[in-house]
């Protein structure tokens, strides 16, 4: 554990967000993060039915390693995403994620490229993007399916726009 805990230092785990970090050490993450800012994002599936999310914006390093860590719910309509700054790789766990989460992969062109759903509380699991994707959303547990929001369907709105902290 030790050495993990070394490791993590230089990589940023965002409820699972595997990415370099500044290598400087920092408090353990032991309680959820306040409510980050909040912007909209719209999928539309391919039947033409659009569904509107409001999305926290997790920008910075820190931000995305706690993600939505400890927290207890996760409402339909809401949702956080994190905007990579170049196209990669996007791993994720569950790790200290209280909620089932859908875990929406969202390609350059902005349609969806992959979803892992309903992603088990508190697994230390990879759930990967299996390829390079622009930006990763964690939805409520479920609601990919409720809504019948699949790969391809497009994803739109200023969140999705969004390239840094504003």
């Amino acid at each position: 554990m030790a050495l993990l805990v070394r490791l993590a230092a230089a990589a940023c785990f965002a409820a699972g967000v595997l990415s370099i970090g500044t290598g400087m050490a920092e408090e353990p993450i032991t309680r959820a993060q306040p409510k980050l800012p909040v912007q909209n994002l719209t999928i539309t599936s391919q039947d033409g039915q659009a569904h509107l999310f409001h999305v926290e914006m997790a920008f910075t390093p820190r931000q995305q390693e706690i993600g939505e860590m400890f927290r207890t719910h996760l409402p339909e309509s809401e949702g956080m995403l994190f905007v990579w700054p170049t196209p990669q790789n996007s791993d994720m766990w569950m790790r200290n994620t209280l909620v089932p989460l859908d875990i929406v992969f969202i390609d350059q062109t902005h349609h969806i490229h992959a979803i892992a759903e309903d992603a088990v509380p508190l697994s230390e699991a990879i759930l990967s993007s299996q390829g390079a994707v622009a930006s990763t959303l964690e939805l409520a547990g479920g609601v990919t399916a409720k809504m019948n929001i699949r790969v391809g369907d497009l994803v739109s709105g200023p969140a999705i726009e969004a390239k840094s902290h504003p």
